[in-house]
């Protein structure tokens, strides 16, 4: 059996720019014993996880395990360092992200992993979806009781891939890249929510200036699967003039869906300097005096 850190060829053949940070279905079912590797499930659908999930895979709730119960922000170091240990992830551990909505939630999960400089962890190509489609195994059992890790978490870093309202501000005053993820209603101001999702309390709608409208689930195939780099390329940079070198945001409503985004052109298309900006709507469509275009 191929080791936990041995390229997954099915992905390497899309010509991403990190292929290691995916694998495929079939790489992961090769590994679903391997005492190496911890499979997480974040789904939209906190639910969805009870009514079963892939053999052995534990369940990190995005409400509860990665908010702060009282500030909107994220957990402490000391709660992500106790949230690892209780599921017996350490250093040595890789950790294979899955969920529903093509990896929506998944790559959340990944990207507050890596504000706490945990590197070693993947996502599923077609998350829940594909898996499902595939008829591989599901199960409602929990998964082993697995021994508590020693882990030592590092201190939260929000700068490199995290952007804050100031720094948007600034980076609209420079001219720098924003993608607005949302659908196109939202993005034009037409409608303040999602599409069949209810209102959600932004008191204006429209978008931040300067931004372009790229809906995050256009880079998904319909099996969940991300497109490849070719197809990728001609969304951002041809379609929408967008470069590796360049400085990007991404935003959405509350940061789930630019971090999809913000993974694409992260570790897909080699972009070194994107952030997601996970305030979005609810903070920019509701501060006072913030420029608004539509």
């Amino acid at each position: 059996m191929p080791t936990a850190n041995q390229l997954d060829t099915s992905v390497a053949d899309k010509g991403y720019a990190h292929p290691d940070a995916l694998v495929s279905t079939a790489w992961l079912a090769d590994h679903l014993s391997d005492a190496k590797v911890r499979i997480v499930e974040s789904d939209e659908d906190v639910l969805l996880y009870d009514s079963g999930h892939i053999p052995g895979a534990s369940k990190v709730d995005w409400h509860t395990d990665l908010n702060d119960a009282l500030v909107r922000d994220y957990i402490s170091r000391e709660q992500f360092q106790e949230l690892l240990r209780s599921k017996g992830i350490d250093d040595s551990t890789t950790v294979i992200f899955y969920g529903d909505k093509n990896n929506w939630w998944a790559t959340y999960a990944f990207w507050v992993f890596q504000l706490f400089g945990f590197t070693n962890a993947k996502i599923l190509d077609g998350g829940r979806l594909k898996w499902e489609q595939e008829g591989r195994p599901m199960t409602t059992d929990a998964p082993a009781i697995t021994a508590r890790s020693d882990y030592v978490a590092k201190e939260r870093s929000d700068d490199r891939i995290r952007a804050f309202m100031s720094d948007v501000k600034k980076h609209v005053a420079a001219h720098g890249r924003l993608v607005d993820v949302r659908s196109p209603d939202e993005y034009s101001g037409k409608k303040l929510h999602m599409p069949e999702y209810p209102q959600e309390g932004a008191m204006r709608g429209g978008h931040i200036p300067g931004a372009k409208s790229v809906p995050w689930a256009r880079a998904a195939n319909p099996d969940g699967t991300f497109k490849p780099s070719s197809e990728l390329r001609a969304i951002y940079e041809q379609e929408q003039g967008l470069s590796p070198t360049d400085d990007v945001i991404a935003y959405c409503r509350i940061g789930e869906r630019s971090s999809h985004t913000w993974f694409v052109l992260r570790y897909l298309l080699g972009y070194d300097n994107v952030r997601n900006y996970d305030g979005s709507w609810t903070e920019w469509g509701n501060a006072v005096r913030a420029p608004i275009e539509k």
